[in-house]
């Protein structure tokens, strides 16, 4: 499949999903509006697409959104059916996002060696 294409396909799934989320249409109590979906990745024959999830409110937020999500992907579907035109909707699996817990992790620990390294300068003359 055509690279641009997919990447507005993936596009267009977030935005439509996001909205789907945003508006309370997915009735699943574990999903909540303070999730927020960060990727979405289709297969090239659009039969699958993995949408990565995140949440303000912590893991085990996100984890709880995951298996809302995961348990209203045939609703979601077939709401994502009537929203995109195409001649098969992706099936949906949805996953817990870490990327940004990781690179808050990364950060302190560059934070703790700038800093014991300026310790360190500090001490030598």
């Amino acid at each position: 499949m055509n690279e641009i294409r997919l990447k507005r396909v993936e596009s267009l799934i977030r935005d439509k999903v996001s909205s789907l989320i945003m508006m309370g249409e997915v009735k699943d109590p574990r999903v909540d509006s303070t999730i927020t979906l960060t990727r979405v990745k289709a297969a090239g024959d659009l039969a699958s697409a993995r949408v990565w999830v995140s949440s303000f409110g912590g893991e085990e937020a996100t984890q709880r959104a995951v298996k809302g999500l995961n348990n209203a992907a045939g609703f979601i579907q077939s709401r994502l059916g009537k929203e995109i035109h195409m001649r098969n909707t992706p099936k949906l699996y949805f996953s817990a996002d870490n990327s940004i817990r990781e690179g808050l992790m990364v950060n302190q620990l560059i934070d703790e060696v700038v800093s014991s390294t300026s310790h360190e300068d500090d001490g030598v003359n």
